[in-house]
């Protein structure tokens, strides 16, 4: 199964990523932290105090971030097996502990690589700080703190062809969800299957990144149109080898888009049953499906 972190995430660090870390505050008050590959957008909601001294300790632990996880890049790259690959990083610690919920199944550590940089600044956000609710968005994967009465709304594209989201799910702090995660084979990232978008929620945001990138590859099916390539073709370092990943997929009638999305769906049903995810939603050329209610349409013009 795929490595790759999960579609709409961070690229993965290469050893030439640059050396030097951005650290910014935007217009509306977030923080944006950027380094080589790694590009977040950080928001906290408290006393503006905490927020404050949040800000300014995230920004300092995120300095280490890139060069640590370029240090342990051979580690992180190579397949998962039954022994526990020995990684000293935070960041690597967590992708490891995300990808092996998932044994039996090819796979290696970079597959939770965008959801637990975002876990991980978001534990630097937080620590000794009193914050009602905040969030960490690696490039699409989120790592959420919600406090006991705090909320969070959060779009789904069902269409990522489309600018703007197409659905809504609000989250409680009671939920349980702390991390979401998107992937498919139009991203950044490469995928086996044919899923336009698969969102997990989850408890952490690697766990939602690993569980993304299995479903989305789950969402499959044959079809003479879908042309498919060895994934070290289309990126010389992927850590998929010679895996077949998707590079297009044609329109496809009805009951071909119905069967794909039905063997995604019950991997996902898998998941929740395992209690590794939460929920999730899947989407291909129109049709959906999803492992409770679809999400909320969101009316015309409004915003998450």
């Amino acid at each position: 199964m795929s490595a790759a972190p999960a579609s709409g995430g961070s690229a993965a660090p290469t050893p030439g990523s640059p050396l030097s870390a951005l650290c910014a505050r935007l217009p509306d008050g977030r923080l944006h932290l950027q380094h080589g590959p790694i590009d977040c957008i950080v928001e906290a909601w408290g006393e503006a105090g905490e927020v404050e001294a949040a800000y300014l300790q995230v920004s300092d632990a995120f300095q280490d971030v890139l060069p640590t996880l370029v240090a342990e890049l051979p580690v992180l790259r190579a397949p998962l097996g039954a022994a526990h690959p020995l990684v000293r990083g935070a960041v690597a610690r967590r992708m490891v502990a995300a990808a092996r919920r998932h044994r039996g199944v090819f796979l290696t550590p970079m597959i939770a690589v965008a959801g637990a940089v975002a876990d991980e600044l978001l534990a630097a956000l937080l620590r000794g700080r009193q914050l009602h609710k905040a969030c960490v968005n690696d490039g699409g994967d989120i790592a959420l703190h919600l406090e006991q009465d705090a909320g969070f709304a959060v779009g789904i594209a069902l269409d990522p062809g489309l600018a703007a989201v197409q659905g809504r799910v609000d989250i409680a702090a009671r939920d349980g969800v702390r991390g979401i995660a998107t992937s498919g084979w139009k991203g950044r990232s490469q995928s086996l299957g044919i899923a336009d978008a698969v969102t997990v929620l989850a408890a952490s945001a690697a766990e939602a990144d690993a569980a993304a990138t299995l479903i989305a590859n789950a969402v499959n099916a044959e079809d003479p149109g879908i042309r498919r390539l060895p994934a070290s073709a289309v990126k010389e370092d992927s850590d998929l080898g010679e895996l077949p990943v998707t590079v297009e997929v044609p329109p496809l009638d009805a009951a071909t888009v119905a069967q794909a999305l039905e063997r995604g769906l019950a991997e996902a049903q898998r998941m929740r049953a395992a209690g590794l995810i939460v929920e999730a939603f899947l989407s291909l050329q129109g049709a959906h499906r999803a492992t409770c209610a679809t999400p909320s349409p969101l009316p015309a013009g409004s915003q998450t």
